[in-house]
């Protein structure tokens, strides 16, 4: 079963390739990369699944992997485990084929609950003396001016 959650996507066509990430909810698709934003729907049947998604532009870059700004990309796929994997078109791209990879993401581990150690600070034992700390040299020579 397709499981909801969020997925880490790589896809490509024959122009392009690409990274980004994908929220499935409830058949409600949400994601994005660095220069577009994903919605959508899907529609589970055992293993397979059906999917329409489209992509909006938010930042400046090149365009998407069919070589244009925004689509409606059709998908066909089926899942097996935390890994789905899916193929479409987009009628904005004739003859441009989409393939796709999921990978559900694995949910963070809790956090250690670490003790933190106090170190207590023993002036008596600093180094006595005047205070001799090196300053590190000017990159200008020194009378030189214009």
């Amino acid at each position: 079963m397709l499981r909801d959650g969020q997925y880490a996507a790589w896809f490509r066509t024959s122009q392009s390739e690409g990274t980004g990430i994908v929220h499935l909810a409830d058949g409600r698709i949400s994601g994005g990369d660095s220069i577009f934003t994903y919605s959508g729907t899907y529609d589970v049947d055992g293993d397979r699944f059906t999917a329409v998604l489209t992509t909006t532009k938010h930042a400046i870059g090149p365009p998407t992997v069919f070589g244009v700004d925004e689509i409606e990309l059709k998908l066909e796929g089926r899942f097996n485990g935390r890994i789905a994997s899916c193929a479409g078109t987009a009628e904005q791209a004739p003859g441009v084929t989409f393939e796709a990879t999921l990978f559900l993401s694995e949910d963070q581990p809790p956090a250690l609950d670490r003790k933190c150690t106090t170190l207590k600070l023993a002036p008596d034992r600093l180094p006595k003396g005047s205070d001799v700390r090196r300053h590190a040299a000017s990159p200008f020579p020194r009378g030189v001016s214009r």
